[in-house]
C-alpha cells in the first residue's frame, strides 16, 4: 500500500520514444519529418483552398477544411517533440506539457469523429433529399454543428484529463512511448487507475462507436438512393461525392478502433507505437491525398491556383 501523503508527484517524464533501432534515426527521422511536412502542406492547402475559391464555399468544404485544421493542430502537437525524441533517443518533458499534449491530441480526435458524421449527415441531406437540401442546411445548422462537434470534443477530453490529473503519479517517470498517450500515463500513476479506465471506455462508446455507426447508416441510405437513380452519369457524379469522405472514413476508423476501442493496456508497448504512428502520421497524410485525387472540386481549384500563380 502506498502512503499518498508522503508522496512528492513528478514533475516531468522521460519519453523513451523508439527503442532498438537507433542504427535507423536519421532514416526514421527524414521519412518522418517528409511525411509531415507533407501532411502539413496538404492539409493547409485544402484550408487555403476553401478559403479563397468561392465554389468551395458550401457545407461539405467547410466541413473539410475543418477537419483538415484538426490534422494540421493534432500532428502539430505531437511529431515536432516526436522528432527530437527519436534524434535524442529519449527526451524530458514537464509533465504539465504532457498533460496537455494528450489533452490536445485527444480533442482533437474526439473533435474529428463527430465531424466524420457531420460530414455523412451532409452527403446523406445532399444525396437523399437534394430538394431541400439547401434550405436544411443553411448557415445556421452549419454553425451549430461545427460548435457541437468541437465543443464535444472538447467537454470529453477535458473530464478524462482531470480525473488523470487528480492520480498520484510517484514516479518512476518513465513512459515507454513517443508521445503522452493515456494507457502510458496511466502506467505511470501509484493509484488505481481502474475508474479512468472504465470512464475513459465509457466515453469511447458516445464519441467513437455512436458516430461511426451513425456514419454506417447514413451510407446505407445513400447507397439505396444512389442505386435508384436511373442516370450514369449521375450517380457517378454522385457517388463521387461521397468516395473520398467514404475511404477517409474507413481509413480513420480502422486505426482508432484499432488502437482505442480495446482494452487500454491490451497491446504490447512495440504494437502500440507502431499503430500510433499509422494514426498520428499516416491517416492525416491521407485526408488531403485522398481529396486531391478523387474530388473534382478541389482538383479544379488548384488547376485555378496553378494557373493564377
Amino acid at each position: 500500500m502506498y502512503d499518498h501523503h508522503n508522496l512528492t508527484r513528478i514533475s516531468e517524464v522521460l519519453l523513451l520514444g523508439f527503442q532498438n533501432i537507433h542504427h535507423l534515426k536519421i532514416l526514421l527521422f527524414i521519412i518522418f519529418f517528409l511525411i509531415y511536412i507533407v501532411t502539413l502542406s496538404g492539409n493547409i492547402l485544402i484550408v487555403w483552398l476553401v478559403s479563397v475559391h468561392h465554389q468551395l464555399h458550401n457545407p461539405m468544404f467547410l466541413f473539410l477544411s475543418l477537419l483538415s485544421s484538426s490534422e494540421v493542430i493534432s500532428t502539430t502537437n505531437i511529431v515536432p517533440k516526436m522528432l527530437t525524441i527519436l534524434m535524442k533517443e529519449g527526451d524530458f518533458m514537464p509533465f504539465s506539457s504532457c498533460l496537455a499534449q494528450f489533452y490536445i491530441f485527444s480533442a482533437s480526435t474526439n473533435s474529428e469523429c463527430f465531424l466524420l458524421s457531420v460530414m455523412s449527415y451532409d452527403r446523406y441531406l445532399a444525396i437523399c433529399n437534394p430538394l431541400r437540401y439547401i434550405s436544411i442546411m443553411d448557415l445556421k445548422l452549419q454553425l451549430k454543428l461545427v460548435v457541437w462537434s468541437c465543443l464535444t470534443g472538447l467537454m470529453v477530453t477535458l473530464l478524462i484529463t482531470l480525473l488523470v490529473n487528480k492520480l498520484q503519479f510517484c514516479g518512476p517517470s518513465v513512459i515507454d512511448h513517443f508521445f503522452c498517450d493515456l494507457a502510458p500515463l496511466l502506467e505511470l500513476s501509484c493509484s488505481d487507475t481502474t475508474m479512468v479506465e472504465t470512464q475513459a471506455f465509457i466515453f469511447s462508446v458516445p464519441v467513437i462507436v455512436f458516430p461511426f455507426i451513425f456514419i454506417v447508416a447514413t451510407y446505407v441510405f445513400i447507397s439505396i438512393a444512389i442505386i435508384r437513380i436511373t442516370s450514369s452519369d449521375t450517380r457517378q457524379k454522385a457517388f463521387s461525392t461521397c468516395s473520398s469522405h467514404l475511404a477517409v472514413v474507413f481509413i480513420y476508423y480502422g486505426t482508432l478502433i484499432s488502437v482505442y476501442l480495446f482494452p487500454l493496456r491490451g497491446h504490447s508497448p512495440s504494437v502500440s507505437k507502431v499503430l500510433s504512428l499509422l494514426y498520428i502520421l499516416v491517416t492525416p497524410l491521407f485526408n488531403p491525398i485522398i481529396y486531391s485525387l478523387k474530388n473534382q472540386e478541389i482538383q479544379t481549384a488548384i488547376k485555378k491556383s496553378i494557373f493564377r500563380f
